[in-house]
């Protein structure tokens, strides 16, 4: 909603920007039926005011909110097709190849977010979130040497931060170094009590070591400090399952699925549920 509203406003009010009203109005209608939760109607808005003016060179942040708008709708290959659009105007827009790579993230697409995230890391070689981010995809290919690499280089750029280790905790769960890797979670949440995805990514390391009531403590409090997500219910359900809590932890799964998990890994764990 902010980037919305900042990229918004930002055309509206712009000195000279614009000269057609109902460019104008088309856009604050969008605004308007965007702040009342009406999305489709805040998408049509959007594409009206593009088809008012094809030539304006604003249209880069219209068809970035417009891509902004269909994600939240679901429409995920739409949105694809926005932010692309919106890149192939703004090449070197950072916020722009940010949520395309997210968005790859979400859609399984890891190798073309990883490419979007490199291309960030072109433009900015020390943006924490774009090596972090990159880092943990590449765990998720299983290539270790270049995730410790997008690692080291945070903590190189900035010792203090909380991404470098974090990376690194993550990498020494996946190497089968569980006592390193407490180490480092236990560090993390001394230094940040209230952050969810340290307690959530404890949670899911005493899973492995089967720890199962810590894991449960650590992803009830993960519950508390955010709205879960997903991932969380999914991983709540299978630390209720190993402690024999079926029925609860079949409630965690549904909410999953309701949720948009992968509905063939939801089944499945269904049918552990039973």
């Amino acid at each position: 909603m902010r980037l919305f509203t900042i990229l918004l406003w930002g055309i509206v009010y712009s000195s000279g920007a614009l000269t057609a009203q109902t460019y104008e109005e088309y856009i604050e209608k969008s605004y308007q039926y965007l702040d009342k939760g009406e999305l489709f109607a805040a998408e049509e808005s959007l594409r009206a005011a593009m088809r008012s003016e094809p030539g304006n060179p604003n249209n880069y942040a219209l068809l970035t909110n417009l891509g902004t708008i269909q994600h939240r709708q679901g429409k995920k290959e739409e949105a694809i097709l926005s932010y692309t659009a919106a890149l192939g105007r703004y090449p070197d827009n950072e916020t722009i190849l940010d949520n395309r790579a997210s968005l790859y993230v979400e859609m399984g697409e890891t190798d073309k977010a990883i490419n979007d995230y490199t291309l960030l890391l072109l433009k900015n070689p020390v943006n924490e979130d774009a090596l972090y981010r990159r880092g943990i995809l590449y765990l998720g290919k299983k290539d270790f040497i270049r995730a410790e690499q997008d690692f080291d280089k945070i903590l190189e750029a900035n010792e203090k931060t909380v991404y470098g280790r974090l990376g690194h905790s993550v990498l020494e769960k996946m190497r089968g170094n569980y006592d390193e890797s407490e180490r480092i979670y236990n560090y993390l949440i001394d230094q940040l009590p209230h952050d969810r995805a340290l307690y959530e990514g404890r949670a899911d390391l005493y899973f492995m070591m089967g720890k199962n009531a810590r894991a449960l403590a650590d992803i009830n409090k993960a519950f508390l400090e955010a709205e879960p997500t997903a991932a969380m219910y999914v991983l709540r359900g299978k630390i209720k399952l190993s402690l024999y809590e079926r029925e609860p932890a079949k409630k965690d799964f549904l909410k999953a699925k309701e949720m948009g998990y992968n509905q063939e890994i939801i089944d499945e764990l269904l049918r552990m549920a039973k």
